[in-house]
């Protein structure tokens, strides 16, 4: 894959640091400058002059510009007011302002509207709850094309069996499709952010899954808890147990079903994992298909994750 050489430094850029405004890495702002990786993430994202297309942390506006000039409407979610003026600032006498709605807050707090496609170069601090927002998002969208610190977006397209293959991996992956796009350098944002970048493409599966996500959250967390542990040690865990315990207690209550005399839970766990021939694999081995298997041994025993 051939590297693109960053750009030299902008009028833009220029223009903000006369009016004092520092980044602020609290809230994560590194602002991708080069316009080569721009156009290569639009284009990627297939983007159609009727799309609403929602971005995440638009800084100065460099890829807002470029999506206004492309679709319906954009709606910008920003958290820093200084960074909103500046973005106004940019399309004050534009007939592209009209297309602009910026949110100004923190987007994980943020009930997000109706948009199509989201394409944004995002805080890295917040990439993991960001993800699983968009993903849970109704009504669903038809792709995002995220930029990501490097290790994540590794994480969330590995395998299993790969190092990085871990509870990310497999809760993103039953959601949706992931595909790693391109590596991106530091030396493209200002400032340049001390890890390097990747560029990704989520898609999400519509229809979902037909299960609880809960449960299955609830599933993988104790399984990846310690995922090169066997099943069998990791659902050995008191504090597992003592969860798992309470659950089916909730479970019998709310069905009308009695608790059967001695029941142990502990005994209970040993004979689903036995039953689906589990106790001896690993989390970091097992696909989507493995995890189905036994989420509904363990619902049809009345173990419950959630």
């Amino acid at each position: 894959m051939p590297k693109i050489k960053p750009e030299k430094k902008s009028r833009i850029h220029a223009s903000v640091a006369k009016q004092g405004i520092t980044f602020n890495k609290t809230f994560g702002q590194h602002i991708l400058k080069n316009p080569l990786i721009i156009t290569s993430m639009l284009d990627k994202a297939a983007l159609k002059p009727s799309d609403t297309v929602l971005e995440i942390g638009p800084g100065t506006g460099n890829l807002t510009l470029k999506l206004l000039e492309t679709v319906k409407q954009v709606i910008a979610c920003e958290i820093d007011p200084r960074l909103v003026a500046e973005l106004q600032k940019r399309v004050q006498n534009s007939p592209l302002k009209s297309k602009l709605q910026i949110l100004i807050g923190d987007v994980l707090k943020t009930e997000l509207p109706f948009f199509s496609v989201c394409v944004a170069n995002i805080p890295y601090q917040i990439s993991s709850p960001l993800v699983f927002k968009l993903l849970l998002h109704r009504p669903f969208f038809r792709c995002a094309v995220l930029m990501f610190q490097k290790e994540f977006a590794d994480r969330l397209v590995a395998a299993p069996g790969d190092k990085l293959y871990c509870r990310l991996s497999i809760n993103t992956q039953l959601l949706a499709r992931v595909d790693m796009l391109m590596k991106v350098g530091r030396n493209n944002f200002r400032p340049p952010p001390k890890v390097e970048s990747a560029v990704v493409r989520i898609e999400v599966r519509n229809p979902p899954p037909p299960i609880s996500y809960t449960e299955w959250d609830g599933l993988t967390r104790i399984a990846f808890s310690r995922k090169n542990k066997t099943l069998g040690a990791a659902f050995r865990q008191s504090v597992v147990l003592a969860t798992l315990e309470k659950n089916y207690k909730s479970f019998c209550s709310v069905n009308g079903k009695e608790v059967p005399p001695g029941f142990s839970v502990k005994e209970k766990v040993e004979q689903v994992l036995k039953g689906v021939e589990g106790e001896q694999k690993r989390a970091r081995t097992m696909d989507i298909d493995d995890f189905m298997v036994l989420l509904h041994a363990f619902n049809s025993e009345g173990i419950h994750f959630s």
